[in-house]
């Protein structure tokens, strides 16, 4: 993912997004959460998990972190993910989408990835 984030004219973001499953939920549930590998340019990024719970655009279940410019495996453990605007908390048997996102503030954003995967607590 290479571009300028804006904040003018009520922009702000830009996303790439991965289905975790086909038209269904994935059960996460016995997983203690995602590993990201990473090439960055420095810069914080927003991990966004949506579930079957979220419904409308903006709801989500964020975590950062950051893309240093060197290859990086990056475990983000399900319990660093806060809801935003959304009151019920992170049911990991119900996801759906991954997006990784550039977001809140104007700067370059360069993220590659190389994979995305579960681990468990012991991994």
């Amino acid at each position: 993912m290479q571009a300028e984030v804006s904040t003018e004219n009520n922009g702000g973001f830009v996303q790439m997004a991965l289905d975790l499953a086909d038209g269904e939920a994935l059960d996460a549930s016995s997983y203690a959460g995602l590993e990201i590998e990473v090439f960055g340019n420095g810069e914080r990024y927003n991990a966004h998990l949506r579930t079957t719970d979220t419904r409308l655009p903006w709801q989500a279940y964020r975590a950062s972190f950051s893309a240093e410019p060197q290859w990086r495996r990056l475990l983000l453990p399900f319990s660093d993910f806060a809801p935003h605007r959304i009151d019920q908390p992170l049911r990991r048997d119900r996801l759906r989408r991954l997006g990784l996102v550039a977001i809140g503030r104007p700067f370059t954003a360069e993220l590659c990835v190389a994979r995305v995967a579960l681990y468990r607590g012991d991994d």
